[in-house]
């Protein structure tokens, strides 16, 4: 959390913000029932009023990386490891703010659009479990090959080598 910077101002923290967002994450539930599901939680617009601040998606993505590399287990440094990299695509409707354009990636249609917000993880498995190493958020006009490119030359101050990929 130490990497991820929130200007917050009221009663509430960026600790809590936070929690908040990664119970979301890790239940795949909506902001609005987890915090209805926790008491003396914000409310849903407070979260979602904090979480609109952060609009530079560069600086975002740098910020979230820092943090998972702070988090890598020593054990990940040592040896050969398989590797893999997902492409996440998540719907999008309506229409992109300035700062959004640029990331509304175009592909074949799912659940009714042709438009998403992209992004890719590299992660290392080992011992049958996965760590994450790297996001990316993937523009509209990069290849695939690039992202995977742009993944891996990541690796490299991480100290981590590839087995697989």
């Amino acid at each position: 959390m130490e990497h991820l910077s929130l200007d917050m101002n009221g009663s509430y923290t960026v600790r809590e913000v936070f929690e908040i967002l990664v119970r979301t994450a890790s239940r795949v539930d909506s902001i609005e029932h987890t915090v209805q599901s926790l008491a003396g939680a914000p409310s849903s617009n407070s979260v979602r009023y904090h979480l609109e601040k952060l609009d530079d998606m560069q600086a975002l993505e740098a910020q979230v990386n820092a943090a998972l590399h702070s988090r890598i287990p020593p054990k990940i440094r040592k040896g050969r490891h398989r590797m893999a990299i997902d492409l996440h695509l998540i719907p999008y409707y309506g229409v992109p703010t300035e700062a959004e354009a640029p990331y509304v990636y175009r592909s074949e249609a799912k659940a009714g659009t042709t438009r998403f917000f992209a992004y890719a993880t590299i992660y290392v498995i080992c011992r049958n479990k996965r760590v994450t190493l790297g996001i990316h958020a993937v523009p509209c006009h990069e290849t695939l090959v690039a992202t995977v490119t742009y993944l891996l030359a990541r690796l490299s101050p991480l100290r981590v080598r590839v087995k697989r990929l």
